[in-house]
């Protein structure tokens, strides 16, 4: 019965396959497991006496409710047609540039990330929005579906990320763990803020990446990506003033959110709460606020908010149940005994997420997975907050390899019926490449990610 802890999350990863809800697998299944265990004397049942103050530090941890409130601001500026006057105007400043609505296309991206931070609704608005008109200016589809699903998986790196925010949280667990596991009673702390800091560059990263590849594609390939021609592009003498009418709301929003952590003025949750009042001002000015509206962005935030709370929960049982089972020291045993060190485990703890974020989501990786072997990993002396980007850009890239790639599933739901999904595969393919560089850039050079946060603290 010693591996009753792998069999476990074996369990928990069939019942995942076969499709049952992510929130009541991990629970019932942790609760049938320890039955077991407790009728074959593995398992001490002493153990669930904790999950009560458990479920308490849920409810009081201020830093979730930052969850809903993010949530919140990026629905609602969803329904404020930020993205279209951003991509209209942008399209416009490039002009005939060849592959300039390709960057106008990742700039947007860029933008919506840095202003929603939700996959699915970044990608689905650049689908509906930018995908018609790039294949009417006969840009070649493989090229247009991967930049898309590309650009739109941005949030889930560039701050203020949802992912940030769970994995911040569940990190400050982790690294507070492994520290007492090591004998240190006065444990140091990372923060949402210190990931958010430590996002910007690997983020800004990224986006030059996808540029100089579109730039690349324009110069080497001009078929694929064709300059637009008179007819298409409509010079006018205002703008510059349109340009900056469309881009200062959203940067103003971005720059007092991210601004406020930054400087140390607000918190997470609070900065977030700025958001969440800011983005119904600027629908405001743009006449979209109508009680309907508002409505329909409450009830979308409440059903997102009780499925990550839900799953929450789930995986602190699940969590609670595996420790239970000693499965946090197989775990530890497993990784130290590996030829190499920190970086070998480390490198096999990526590949594992990498491989897993085929079949699960983010929010079920950052429950389940992160809190298992990031004290582990974190005792080994690895930086909590090198660790988390490159958790972040991992599971990002997961969002974009088929064949069960989210971002790609977002996409297909919304293109044209002329689009195959074998296009939509063949365009993500290279980004995927460029992903894969980035996080070897920083994994090789750890700066890139720590010399920011070092910096602002």
């Amino acid at each position: 019965m010693e591996y009753m802890s792998l069999y476990l999350f074996a369990a928990v990863f069939i019942l995942l396959l076969i499709g049952y809800p992510v929130a009541f697998t991990l629970a019932g299944t942790a609760l049938i497991f320890t039955v077991i265990g407790e009728a074959s004397g593995t398992f001490d049942p002493a153990f669930l006496e904790a999950l009560p103050n458990r479920l308490y530090g849920i409810i009081g941890n201020q830093i979730l409710i930052a969850v809903p409130l993010f949530v919140f601001m990026g629905v609602m500026l969803e329904r404020s047609r930020i993205a279209d006057e951003l991509l209209t105007t942008m399209s416009r400043l490039f002009g005939r540039l060849r592959g300039g609505l390709g960057i106008s296309v990742i700039l947007v991206g860029m933008l919506l990330a840095a202003s929603t931070g939700i996959v699915g609704a970044t990608v689905v608005t650049m689908g509906l929005l930018s995908l018609p008109t790039m294949l009417k200016r006969g840009y070649d589809p493989k090229i247009s579906t991967g930049l898309i699903c590309a650009s739109g998986t941005l949030g889930q790196i560039i701050p203020p990320s949802i992912v940030l925010v769970l994995l911040g949280d569940v990190l400050s667990s982790a690294y507070q763990q492994a520290q007492l596991d090591m004998g240190i009673f006065s444990p140091e702390t990372v923060s949402v803020g210190d990931l958010f800091v430590g996002a910007l560059i690997p983020g800004l990263l990224l986006v030059t990446l996808y540029i100089l590849y579109i730039a690349g594609v324009a110069y080497f390939s001009k078929d694929s990506m064709p300059a637009a021609s008179d007819d298409d592009t409509v010079y006018e003498n205002h703008l510059i003033h349109d340009v900056i009418k469309s881009l200062i709301p959203p940067l103003i929003l971005i720059l007092s959110v991210l601004g406020s952590i930054i400087a140390g003025i607000a918190t997470p949750t609070e900065a977030a709460s700025i958001g969440a009042v800011g983005a119904m001002l600027l629908a405001l000015s743009k006449n979209m606020l109508t009680l309907e509206t508002l409505q329909e962005v409450v009830r979308s935030t409440t059903r997102v908010s009780c499925m990550v709370f839900m799953i929450l929960i789930g995986a602190s049982l699940f969590s609670l149940v595996f420790r239970g089972f000693e499965g946090d020291a197989l775990i530890q045993e497993l990784l130290s005994d590996l030829d190499g060190g920190k970086y070998h485990a480390l490198f096999v703890v990526m590949l594992v997420m990498f491989l897993l974020g085929f079949v699960l989501d983010f929010i079920e990786i950052t429950f389940v997975i992160v809190p298992i072997v990031g004290p582990v990993l974190l005792a080994m002396g690895i930086d909590p907050v090198w660790l988390g980007i490159l958790i972040a850009i991992n599971l990002q890239t997961s969002f974009l390899t088929p064949p069960f790639g989210f971002a790609l599933f977002y996409l297909r739901g919304v293109a044209p019926a002329e689009i195959k999904t074998t296009q939509i595969y063949q365009g993500v393919m290279p980004f995927i490449v460029i992903q894969l560089v980035a996080m070897a850039m920083i994994a090789y050079w750890p700066m890139l990610a720590t010399w920011l946060p070092g910096q602002i603290s």
